[in-house]
């Protein structure tokens, strides 16, 4: 007999989670259950609390589910590692706390589908405000929030390496603008980032801890959900496993908060899927959705790195002989090199004239290092992350047995379509056109990886294949849709799963394509608006703030704005 009853039961203690947590309890009325199948995000954790300290926890079980793809065929087999977040706060504990809300006209795309209306830019604008503190905006700027839980800081991308970086672009030809997530996304700035006071402002921390003591809401962590449990097609309970005991809880709805992998992962353990899949593993289908683990999407991206022959990198940095001093200062006063996540800035560029918006993305690296930590052989050196952001290149998941311990089975097909090989090139060629320039010459001693050996298209495709890795952006696997797309998942306008009753899905797999950036914060908007639909609440209401075409505006637009500003300042 089932001794717990809430009336939501959130499955997933990650960014949406943590959201979800907040928004429905905030008025007293409804009770709510947290089950995170991590750890907590304990403050004294400092490799999660410190934003240098990012590469650590991925590939770590205490920190990491240490998801992989299966053998890509396009990438010549290899298998493509995914870390995601396996504790409270999910990936926003362990990422790399970059702030991209993506292009306007990414939710103009969501907004143009069937049913889609109310996600296209001007009703999404008004929760990505809601969400934000955007500390360095202007208080009147009618782009930025100034209010929202989430405090951002930006840059400051003082090394002198960012400087001759923005410096090179513009000799390239591309616009400096005030700020990526404002009127134009087109140019290079400075970026915002999910750090406050040298410590990482994870989504936890800012929605999740503050409300920990409501009286409606109860977080559970380390506790793993296996099973949906159902009457029909209505979802009545959940099972979990905690402490070494199976628990089963009774819900009046279940918000799946897991994210792209796990979300439909449990709707296929439980019986929600491709119905001959499901029954092939033995699970009989509650619900026919073959939409779910389907769209599979993510970005690629590459590190190319260069040796620096001034001392000016934050190359040493890396040496373990320093980093005591280093964690020294970060403990005492959350300062020095650890304060910062040292993705101060980059841009947006478009890698040919046929597309209407940027479909490059750079990060700009002050060190040649990798992901993992491992560093390059050089005294010095930096680096940019590209990649192209909205390939169209299609992979699904699929779970391998009733086993919910198992991973699934993911295929991402990267490098699957002639676009995608396209604009990998384009992308090494525009980088190093931007490299070639007089202003970053003084600090350009030679390129690292690729190298000057890899010139010709199927060179450069060979070096991806064998050196690019996910930008960790896994999406659109229970897409929102009407329900006359076979296809699609999720009611867009209450979220809820199509067939079913008292089942939500709230992360980025509700996301119907990739946006083009980071998709931490698409993310947060998406939970912000889903809170206000689940409870019932009128939408906040559209603006009709203008933004940045290609081809519409003045090719400076931003620049001439980032002037004015300046000069106001």
């Amino acid at each position: 007999m089932m001794s717990e009853r809430y009336d939501y039961v959130v499955i997933g203690g990650g960014s949406a989670g943590s959201i979800l947590a907040n928004r429905l309890t905030e008025d007293g009325k409804n009770s709510v259950l947290v089950l995170e199948a991590g750890r907590s995000d304990y403050p004294w954790d400092l490799l999660i609390q410190m934003p240098a300290a990012l590469p650590f926890p991925a590939g770590k079980p205490f920190y990491d589910w240490r998801y992989e793809s299966d053998p890509e065929p396009y990438m010549d087999g290899r298998r493509v590692k995914h870390a995601r977040g396996k504790v409270l706060g999910g990936s926003s504990s362990i990422n790399g706390m970059i702030y991209q809300r993506g292009n306007p006209l990414d939710y103009e795309r969501w907004g143009g589908d069937p049913g889609m209306e109310e996600w296209n830019f001007a009703h999404c604008l008004p929760y990505f405000k809601r969400l934000e503190n955007a500390l360095a905006a202007n208080e009147d700027d009618e782009y930025r929030g100034h209010d929202g839980p989430v405090k951002l800081e930006r840059g400051p991308a003082k090394n002198p390496l960012f400087q001759a970086f923005f410096d090179a672009a513009e000799d390239a030809g591309y616009s400096r603008i005030p700020d990526v997530n404002g009127f134009r996304q087109e140019g290079f700035a400075p970026f915002d980032k999910h750090v406050y006071k040298g410590r990482r402002m994870s989504v936890s921390r800012a929605y999740l801890h503050p409300v920990m003591k409501r009286s409606n809401l109860t977080v559970k962590t380390r506790a793993f959900v296996s099973s949906i449990n159902f009457n029909g097609t209505t979802a009545e309970s959940v099972t979990y496993r905690r402490n070494k005991t199976t628990h089963h809880v009774s819900a009046g709805e279940v918000i799946l908060a897991g994210g792209a992998i796990n979300t439909p992962q449990l709707l296929q353990l439980s019986g929600v899927g491709e119905s001959e899949h499901l029954r092939s593993l033995g699970i009989e289908p509650v619900a026919d959705l073959p939409g779910v683990g389907e769209n599979l999407q993510d970005h690629l991206e590459a590190y190319i790195q260069y040796s620096c022959p001034k001392p000016v990198s934050e190359q040493p940095n890396l040496k373990k002989s320093r980093m005591p001093w280093i964690g020294l200062q970060w403990l005492l006063g959350r300062k020095g090199p650890a304060a910062t996540n040292h993705f101060e800035g980059g841009g947006f560029v478009r890698s040919n004239e046929d597309v209407p918006y940027p479909n490059l993305m750079y990060h700009f690296l002050p060190v040649a290092v990798r992901y993992d930590g491992q560093q390059a052989e050089t005294k010095h050196g930096f680096q940019v992350h590209v990649g192209p952001m909205f390939s169209d290149a299609r992979g699904s998941l699929k779970i391998r047995s009733k086993d919910p311990k198992e991973h699934p089975s993911m295929v991402y097909n990267y490098l699957s379509t002639e676009q995608d090989r396209r604009e990998w090139v384009e992308a090494v060629r525009v980088t190093r056109n931007i490299m070639a320039q007089p202003s970053i010459a003084p600090y350009n001693s030679g390129e690292i990886s690729p190298g000057s050996s890899v010139q010709t298209e199927e060179e450069i495709l060979e070096w991806v294949k064998e050196d690019a890795e996910t930008a960790l952006h896994p999406s659109c696997t229970a897409k929102m849709g009407p329900a006359s797309d076979p296809m699609a998942v999720v009611d867009p306008n209450n979220m809820k799963v199509h067939g079913l009753d008292n089942v939500r899905v709230v992360d980025a797999s509700a996301m119907p394509y990739i946006t083009n950036g980071n998709i931490h914060a698409p993310v947060l908007m998406l939970a912000e608006k889903a809170a206000d639909l689940i409870r019932g609440r009128d939408p906040l209401g559209p603006e009709d703030a203008d933004f940045y075409r290609h081809g519409v505006h003045e090719p400076d637009a931003g620049t001439i704005k980032q002037k004015k500003e300046k000069k106001a300042k």
